[in-house]
C-alpha cells in the first residue's frame, strides 16, 4: 500500500511534468500565436492546469504553484522576482479557486463522480475567465497598466482553447486505455 505522502509527492511530480509537457508543446506548435509574454491565443498549460486541479485538488495546486515559480522565475520574467512570484501564485490559485466553487456550488463531487460533460465545460469556462480576471487585477492594481481588455480577451480565450484542447486530449486517452482487471 502506497502511504499518502508518497502518493501526494507523486500527484505534484505529475503535475509538474504535464505542465512542463504541455508548455513545450505550446512553444513547438503555438508560439507564432502569443499575444504577449505569457498570454497565447491557444495556452495548453492552462488546460493542465484545471485537469491537475480536477484531478489532485491540493496536490495538482502545489504541482502548479512550484512548477509555475520555476517557469515564471526562470524563464518568462527573470528580471522581475515580484512578478514572477505572484504570477506563480495566480496561476495556482485560479484552477483551485474554480474547483473548489465547483464542489460547493456546482455540485461536483471529490471523486467526479457526476463529471457531465456540461460540468466540465462549467469549469473550463469559469476557469478560462478566473485566470484572466486574477492575472488582470494585479496587472492593473500593481503594474497600473490600463486598457487591459484585449489582452483579458486574449488570456481568456487562449486559456478556454487549450483547456478544452487539453481535456479532450485527455478524454481521449483515458476512453483507449484498457480497463484495468483485478
Amino acid at each position: 500500500m502506497i502511504s499518502q505522502l508518497k502518493l501526494n509527492t507523486l500527484m505534484v511530480g505529475a503535475t509538474i511534468l504535464m505542465f512542463l509537457i504541455a508548455l513545450a508543446i505550446n512553444e513547438l506548435l503555438f508560439t507564432r500565436l502569443e499575444f504577449a509574454p505569457g498570454i497565447n491565443w491557444i495556452y495548453l498549460p492552462a488546460g493542465v492546469r484545471l485537469l491537475s486541479t480536477l484531478l489532485f485538488a491540493e496536490a495538482g495546486a502545489l504541482g502548479l504553484l512550484l512548477v509555475s515559480w520555476a517557469v515564471c522565475f526562470f524563464y518568462l520574467f527573470p528580471d522581475d522576482p515580484v512578478r514572477s512570484f505572484a504570477g506563480g501564485v495566480l496561476a495556482s490559485a485560479s484552477p483551485y479557486l474554480v474547483y473548489l466553487g465547483m464542489r460547493r456550488y456546482g455540485g461536483l463531487q471529490s471523486t467526479l463522480a457526476n463529471l457531465t460533460a456540461a460540468r466540465l465545460i462549467a469549469c473550463a469556462l469559469a476557469f478560462s475567465l478566473a485566470s484572466p480576471l486574477l492575472h488582470h487585477l494585479w496587472f492593473a492594481f500593481y503594474e497600473g497598466k490600463e486598457d487591459l481588455a484585449h489582452s483579458f480577451l486574449a488570456m481568456a480565450i487562449g486559456d478556454f482553447c487549450g483547456t478544452i484542447t487539453v481535456l479532450y486530449v485527455a478524454r481521449f486517452v483515458v476512453g483507449r486505455m484498457a480497463p484495468v482487471r483485478a
